[in-house]
């Protein structure tokens, strides 16, 4: 095989996606954090920051970028998030590609939390949506420090339902109970080796 097989993984809010994302890494997979590969854009020497400097000055402080300053003006001004996506994905995309051609693993597993939403799932040859019951959901999200009601459904509402990410998926992976979804990863893992080998 040429390249790693691509799985996507993603689910939405409280569904288990970074533990999950941690057992496939634990299994010998190569995994790409979307989240954390915004952060490398906008930290300290990261690709972001110029065009940011250009796009919004104020957003840039000590040599990065603030997502305190980009949080208000997105609440200031209505095309601010599209002006800041129009900069930032195609770095993340180029970001994406620089994991991929380095991986030697043979799968390498993409935690994108809006992977079809931004229509990502198109590059990958599987896609697995990590899942738990609304309530599950609710009470683990709810539980984190500053979180309100409020803030959940807010963040529900910019997210595609459970119910269609599940239509959608090659794979759901179960994380009401832990040892349950180890054994659903390792289940997606050999799936994906007979099927790429």
């Amino acid at each position: 095989m040429s390249r790693p097989v691509r799985l996507g993984l993603t689910g939405s809010i409280g569904m288990g996606k970074s533990t999950t994302a941690k057992m496939f890494a634990e299994m010998g997979c190569d995994v790409w954090d979307a989240d954390a590969a915004v952060h490398r854009l906008y930290g300290p020497a990261g690709a972001a920051v110029p065009g940011m400097a250009a796009l919004h000055p104020e957003a840039v402080i000590d040599g990065a970028v603030s997502r305190e300053k980009l949080k208000a003006w997105i609440a200031a001004d209505p095309g601010a998030l599209k002006r800041i996506e129009a900069l930032v994905h195609p770095l993340v995309a180029a970001d994406r590609v620089g994991f991929l051609a380095r991986s030697g693993a043979r799968i390498a597993v993409f935690d994108i939390p809006l992977l079809f939403e931004n229509g990502t799932e198109r590059e990958m040859d599987a896609v697995a949506v990590v899942s738990a019951p609304a309530e599950v959901q609710r009470a683990r999200v709810l539980a984190r420090p500053g979180m309100t009601e409020a803030t959940l459904d807010m963040i529900l509402s910019r997210q595609m339902p459970d119910a269609e990410k599940r239509a959608r998926a090659d794979y759901v992976i179960e994380t009401v109970d832990i040892g349950s979804a180890r054994a659903q990863v390792r289940s997606v893992i050999d799936d994906l080796e007979a099927r790429y080998a």
